[in-house]
């Protein structure tokens, strides 16, 4: 994969977290650039597969050949859609197991859509397809281990929660709700059906926890990232205040239904990259 098709497919939606993630990225050292996209591009392949219309057991072998396609990279033989990725996981030191987690995260939603996970499964998930992604993504940086691991925790946490709480239509058009069986029941919901909690009068009461929890975590990245020079945090702090942008609009929106979509102006946007990339 060029880095041209990379970021190509970075492009991809309408989605907050595509263009985000691409004025990100944009901005690293051509390396690093490209091994980003290459990051990125993989997770958007496993996610298209998870969130396909084809039948459960065909999309199931689908992500059991990225797990087999992963081990052969690593063990020195990689397929041809994962061939340009060589130099990246030599060059950053990726590992496979957090390939792997996010095979495993993207195929949570597979064998049945989730419903009202506990809170337990929910940070499992959150873990696998957000803060798996942010442990790759901390060495492409060249962040010391440590630290870095901490805020791939933190900071793949914020913005995991912060799309569920933007995206619960959408997702309940796909037949799936991602808020926690606790919460819903402190509020006495005892539906998991998405339509129905999606329409609750007691849903913001679900929600507010929820985004306290997603303020903490960007706090916790806040901290990290405060600790090392600016060149090593220029992505993450672009994406953390984007997403804090996009958290703190939800909750001057409500989540009382009707809830009208909530997006990040351009003018919005152009000043994040202007602050944390450049100023």
């Amino acid at each position: 994969m060029t880095l041209e098709t990379a970021a190509a497919n970075a492009s991809y939606g309408t989605s907050a977290s595509g263009s985000s993630f691409y004025a990100a990225m944009r901005i690293l050292p051509h390396e690093q650039r490209a091994a980003m996209f290459q990051i990125y591009s993989f997770c958007r392949q496993v996610d298209d597969i998870a969130d396909s219309a084809g039948p459960r057991p065909e999309r199931l072998a689908a992500l059991q050949q990225w797990r087999e396609d992963i081990d052969a990279l690593y063990q020195g033989h990689p397929p041809a859609r994962l061939r340009d990725y060589v130099a990246s996981v030599q060059r950053f030191g990726l590992l496979r197991e957090d390939f792997l987690a996010i095979v495993d995260g993207m195929e949570m939603d597979v064998p049945q859509d989730i419903r009202a996970p506990d809170m337990a499964t929910l940070d499992l998930y959150c873990d696998r397809v957000a803060s798996a992604v942010g442990r790759l993504s901390v060495r492409v940086f060249g962040l010391p281990t440590d630290d870095g691991i901490m805020l791939a925790h933190h900071l793949g946490r914020a913005l995991q929660l912060t799309n569920i709480l933007r995206d619960i239509d959408e997702d309940a058009g796909l037949g799936r709700l991602y808020l926690p069986r606790e919460e819903l029941q402190k509020c006495g919901i005892t539906s998991t059906d998405p339509h129905q909690v999606a329409k609750n009068r007691n849903l913001p009461e679900v929600c507010a926890p929820l985004a306290d929890r997603a303020r903490g975590h960007f706090a916790k990245a806040d901290e990290i990232m405060a600790r090392h020079p600016r060149r090593l945090v220029r992505a993450p702090r672009i994406m953390s205040k984007y997403y804090r942008v996009i958290l703190q609009l939800l909750i001057a929106r409500g989540f009382t239904a009707p809830r009208t979509p909530v997006r990040v102006g351009k003018l919005a946007r152009l000043a994040i990259i202007l602050r944390y990339a450049f100023i």
